[in-house]
Protein backbone atom coordinates (compact mmCIF):
# COMPACT_ATOMS: atom_id res chain seq x y z
CA UNK A 1 0.00 0.00 0.00
CA UNK A 2 1.48 3.33 -1.00
CA UNK A 3 1.96 6.11 1.52
CA UNK A 4 -0.73 8.26 -0.17
CA UNK A 5 -3.31 5.47 -0.11
CA UNK A 6 -2.51 4.73 3.54
CA UNK A 7 -2.79 8.48 4.34
CA UNK A 8 -6.28 8.58 2.81
CA UNK A 9 -7.46 5.15 3.94
CA UNK A 10 -6.38 5.07 7.59
CA UNK A 11 -8.93 7.64 8.88
CA UNK A 12 -11.67 5.70 7.08
CA UNK A 13 -11.06 2.95 9.64
CA UNK A 14 -12.62 5.39 12.14
CA UNK A 15 -15.70 5.57 9.91
CA UNK A 16 -16.03 1.78 9.99
CA UNK A 17 -15.42 1.66 13.75
CA UNK A 18 -18.10 4.27 14.47
CA UNK A 19 -20.67 2.58 12.22
CA UNK A 20 -19.92 -0.76 13.89
CA UNK A 21 -20.08 0.58 17.47
CA UNK A 22 -23.21 2.56 16.68
CA UNK A 23 -25.07 -0.42 15.23
CA UNK A 24 -23.91 -2.85 17.95
CA UNK A 25 -24.98 -0.50 20.76
CA UNK A 26 -28.34 0.11 19.08
CA UNK A 27 -28.89 -3.65 18.74
CA UNK A 28 -28.02 -4.17 22.41
CA UNK A 29 -30.54 -1.52 23.41
CA UNK A 30 -33.25 -2.97 21.14
CA UNK A 31 -32.73 -6.46 22.58
CA UNK A 32 -32.36 -5.51 26.25
CA UNK A 33 -34.36 -2.36 26.97
CA UNK A 34 -38.11 -2.23 26.32
CA UNK A 35 -39.21 0.68 24.16
CA UNK A 36 -39.73 3.99 26.00
CA UNK A 37 -38.21 2.77 29.26
CA UNK A 38 -35.08 3.39 31.26
CA UNK A 39 -32.94 0.27 31.17
CA UNK A 40 -30.13 1.41 33.43
CA UNK A 41 -29.42 4.53 35.43
CA UNK A 42 -26.15 5.76 36.89
CA UNK A 43 -25.33 8.43 39.46
CA UNK A 44 -28.92 8.65 40.57
CA UNK A 45 -30.84 10.03 37.65
CA UNK A 46 -27.90 11.86 36.00
CA UNK A 47 -27.26 9.26 33.25
CA UNK A 48 -29.76 6.81 31.79
CA UNK A 49 -29.61 4.19 29.10
CA UNK A 50 -33.06 4.37 27.56
CA UNK A 51 -34.77 3.02 24.47
CA UNK A 52 -36.40 5.72 22.40
CA UNK A 53 -36.97 6.17 18.69
CA UNK A 54 -36.71 9.32 16.64
CA UNK A 55 -38.50 9.58 13.32
CA UNK A 56 -37.11 13.07 12.74
CA UNK A 57 -33.67 14.55 12.91
CA UNK A 58 -31.92 16.32 15.79
CA UNK A 59 -34.27 17.11 18.69
CA UNK A 60 -37.06 15.20 16.83
CA UNK A 61 -37.42 17.97 14.25
CA UNK A 62 -39.69 16.71 11.49
CA UNK A 63 -41.24 13.86 13.49
CA UNK A 64 -44.70 14.86 12.31
CA UNK A 65 -43.91 14.96 8.59
CA UNK A 66 -45.58 12.40 6.31
CA UNK A 67 -43.49 9.22 5.91
CA UNK A 68 -42.66 9.95 2.24
CA UNK A 69 -41.39 13.44 3.09
CA UNK A 70 -39.32 12.06 5.98
CA UNK A 71 -37.72 9.47 3.70
CA UNK A 72 -36.79 12.10 1.13
CA UNK A 73 -35.59 14.70 3.64
CA UNK A 74 -33.93 12.42 6.19
CA UNK A 75 -32.46 9.73 3.90
CA UNK A 76 -31.86 11.30 0.49
CA UNK A 77 -30.42 14.61 1.72
CA UNK A 78 -28.07 12.99 4.29
CA UNK A 79 -26.91 10.48 1.64
CA UNK A 80 -26.12 13.39 -0.68
CA UNK A 81 -24.24 15.15 2.13
CA UNK A 82 -22.25 11.97 2.86
CA UNK A 83 -21.39 11.67 -0.86
CA UNK A 84 -20.24 15.31 -0.90
CA UNK A 85 -18.13 14.84 2.24
CA UNK A 86 -16.61 11.66 0.78
CA UNK A 87 -15.73 13.31 -2.53
CA UNK A 88 -14.27 16.32 -0.73
CA UNK A 89 -12.31 14.02 1.59
CA UNK A 90 -10.61 12.25 -1.32
CA UNK A 91 -10.16 15.23 -3.67
CA UNK A 92 -9.24 18.20 -1.48
CA UNK A 93 -5.45 18.48 -1.35
CA UNK A 94 -5.41 21.11 1.42
CA UNK A 95 -7.00 18.94 4.12
CA UNK A 96 -4.77 18.14 7.07
CA UNK A 97 -4.69 14.66 8.56
CA UNK A 98 -6.68 15.97 11.53
CA UNK A 99 -9.37 17.30 9.18
CA UNK A 100 -9.53 13.93 7.46
CA UNK A 101 -10.00 12.16 10.83
CA UNK A 102 -12.78 14.62 11.73
CA UNK A 103 -14.47 14.07 8.37
CA UNK A 104 -14.18 10.30 8.88
CA UNK A 105 -16.00 10.74 12.21
CA UNK A 106 -18.77 12.72 10.50
CA UNK A 107 -19.09 10.04 7.83
CA UNK A 108 -19.30 7.27 10.44
CA UNK A 109 -22.02 9.01 12.38
CA UNK A 110 -23.94 9.99 9.27
CA UNK A 111 -23.83 6.47 7.87
CA UNK A 112 -24.88 4.98 11.24
CA UNK A 113 -28.05 7.07 11.36
CA UNK A 114 -28.80 6.60 7.65
CA UNK A 115 -28.70 2.84 8.23
CA UNK A 116 -31.32 3.24 10.97
CA UNK A 117 -33.54 5.39 8.79
CA UNK A 118 -33.44 2.78 6.03
CA UNK A 119 -33.79 -0.46 8.04
CA UNK A 120 -35.75 0.65 11.12
CA UNK A 121 -39.13 1.94 10.05
CA UNK A 122 -39.95 3.02 13.61
CA UNK A 123 -37.07 5.49 13.71
CA UNK A 124 -33.46 5.99 14.70
CA UNK A 125 -32.60 4.30 18.01
CA UNK A 126 -31.53 6.82 20.66
CA UNK A 127 -30.39 5.61 24.08
CA UNK A 128 -28.06 8.00 25.90
CA UNK A 129 -29.90 10.39 28.21
CA UNK A 130 -28.37 12.95 30.58
CA UNK A 131 -29.99 15.12 33.22
CA UNK A 132 -29.80 18.76 32.13
CA UNK A 133 -30.87 20.49 35.36
CA UNK A 134 -33.38 22.84 33.77
CA UNK A 135 -30.87 24.52 31.45
CA UNK A 136 -32.77 25.84 28.38
CA UNK A 137 -35.92 24.63 30.14
CA UNK A 138 -34.92 20.98 29.74
CA UNK A 139 -34.91 18.57 32.65
CA UNK A 140 -33.07 16.06 30.42
CA UNK A 141 -31.08 16.56 27.23
CA UNK A 142 -32.84 14.79 24.31
CA UNK A 143 -31.66 11.20 24.01
CA UNK A 144 -28.96 10.54 21.43
CA UNK A 145 -26.69 7.75 20.19
CA UNK A 146 -23.08 7.03 19.19
CA UNK A 147 -23.66 8.28 15.63
CA UNK A 148 -25.10 11.60 16.86
CA UNK A 149 -22.20 12.05 19.24
CA UNK A 150 -19.68 11.32 16.49
CA UNK A 151 -21.22 13.84 14.09
CA UNK A 152 -21.36 16.60 16.70
CA UNK A 153 -17.87 16.08 18.18
CA UNK A 154 -16.27 15.56 14.76
CA UNK A 155 -18.14 18.53 13.29
CA UNK A 156 -16.94 20.85 16.06
CA UNK A 157 -13.40 19.53 15.68
CA UNK A 158 -13.52 20.07 11.91
CA UNK A 159 -14.70 23.68 12.28
CA UNK A 160 -11.92 24.38 14.81
CA UNK A 161 -9.31 22.80 12.53
CA UNK A 162 -10.50 24.85 9.53
CA UNK A 163 -10.36 28.02 11.65
CA UNK A 164 -6.83 27.22 12.82
CA UNK A 165 -5.73 26.49 9.26
CA UNK A 166 -7.23 29.78 8.03
CA UNK A 167 -5.49 31.67 10.82
CA UNK A 168 -2.18 29.99 9.98
CA UNK A 169 -2.58 30.93 6.30
CA UNK A 170 -3.34 34.58 7.20
CA UNK A 171 -0.32 34.75 9.49
CA UNK A 172 1.96 33.35 6.78
CA UNK A 173 0.74 35.97 4.30
CA UNK A 174 1.53 38.64 6.88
Amino acid sequence: MTKQIRYLATPILLTALIVTLDQITKLLVIRNVPMNTVGVNYLGDFFWIVHTRNLGIAFSIGNGLPPAARRILFILIPVLVMVFVSVYYFRAPDLTLGMRWAMAGILGGGIGNIIDRIVRQDGVVDFLSFKFYGIFGLSRWPAFNIADMSVVVSGILLVVLFMLQERRIREQKG
